[in-house]
């Protein structure tokens, strides 16, 4: 153990040693004894800027990861909103990590992974690549994931594994969002006119929507987490092959995945339609599904299940939905007033319940 421990030193202090850019270090990015101030928007907490500032005082590990790229997306929100070079600065170093210790655009720890989740930190790449004026390294970083696509394992459909090989013939809401926005992002960016790649998108969410709505009535129009073509996971239906239950947190991905995908999915192309119409369809079910007194989402959705032991208003989940239908709203895919009054009542549920002001250094914390 002495050993493996002294190694690893070895290789961080030589990785440091000859890397052309500065570790970060998000731990103390601002200082401990530093408060964390609200601000105000509307004369209301800016909370954008004050989650932002909150988590980077708390500090975030710089890994591949999903949730770190979901995370810095976040970040450069407040910088696209306030153009303070620190959030720029924040996330750059962030991705500048990952890149050691090749400093060539190999992505540390990859490994020729086949998981769909690795697929989500592309967008960090490619907002750094646009963000810098078009530094290679992050386009060679970029396009690494996309050749991940490329290789990945499919169903007989063509729907892409979840992940190989833990995850044969599996097909998850969640996996949606983490490969085809990225997938449409990297496409409209350098290939816009690739039609065959906007065939296969859209056929990812024909794939999803046909597998996971099987038992649409049962479950009031929602989406269940997932569907296993060879019907022979624990959890499968032995006639359908689709999962039990509907989990809030996947369908929250799946509903950010649509708006998402839209903004990069050509206007003429004949898949548009179908992608709002699921949208549309994913929206209602959400809005119907929300909890009449508390205005949250719970975590098991199937009907029956809200008030079980056990089961609880989600604040994750809750988001996403929030999302999801503000912006859905905000681009006109959903029309009707009901997607926005739930989207308000949700949003406020938020912010005076899940958000709450840490005593002592003003950092805003997530219930």
């Amino acid at each position: 153990m002495k050993s493996v421990l002294v190694n690893s030193i070895a290789f961080a202090s030589a990785a440091v040693a000859s890397a052309k850019i500065t570790l970060p270090n998000g731990w103390f990015k601002i200082p401990p004894e530093e408060k964390i101030e609200s601000g105000k928007l509307n004369g209301k907490p800016r909370y954008l800027t004050w989650m932002a500032d909150s988590q980077i005082k708390h500090g975030v590990e710089p890994t591949f990861a999903y949730t770190v790229s979901a995370y810095l997306s976040g970040i450069l929100l407040a910088y696209d909103r306030t153009g303070d070079d620190k959030y720029r600065d924040y996330v750059k170093r962030h991705a500048d990590t990952v890149l050691y210790p090749a400093w060539n655009g190999e992505i540390l720890l990859h490994n020729n992974s086949n998981s769909i989740d690795d697929i989500r930190f592309g967008h960090t790449f490619l907002d750094m690549y646009n963000i810098t004026g078009g530094e290679e390294i992050y386009k060679i970083a970029a396009d690494s994931l996309k050749d991940q696509i490329d290789r990945s394992f499919r169903t007989p459909d063509g729907g892409f594994y979840h992940r190989y090989p833990a995850y044969i013939d599996q097909m998850w809401l969640d996996g949606i969002y983490m490969l085809d926005v990225f997938y449409a992002r990297w496409t409209h960016e350098f290939q816009p006119d690739n039609t065959t790649a906007w065939d296969d998108i859209a056929l990812q969410f024909d794939l999803i929507d046909a597998g996971t709505t099987v038992d649409r009535e049962r479950t009031n129009g929602l989406l269940v987490h997932g569907f296993d073509v060879s019907k022979k996971s624990i959890w499968a239906d032995p006639e359908t092959g689709a999962a039990p239950h509907v989990w809030g947190r996947a369908v929250g991905w799946y509903i950010m995945a649509l708006v998402d995908t839209l903004d990069y999915f050509p206007e003429k192309h004949e898949g548009r339609a179908r992608l709002i119409g699921y949208l549309q369809a994913v929206a209602d079910a959400i809005v119907a599904a929300q909890d009449p007194k508390y205005k949250g989402w719970y975590n098991i959705m199937d009907p029956g299940l809200e008030r079980r032991p056990g089961n609880y208003i989600e604040s994750s989940g809750s988001a996403m939905f929030v999302y999801g239908l503000f912006k859905g709203v905000r681009l006109g895919y959903l029309e009707d007033k009901k997607y926005l009054d739930t989207a308000l009542s949700g949003y406020e549920l938020m912010t005076e319940t899940f958000a709450e002001k840490r005593k002592g250094d003003g950092a805003l914390v997530w219930e």
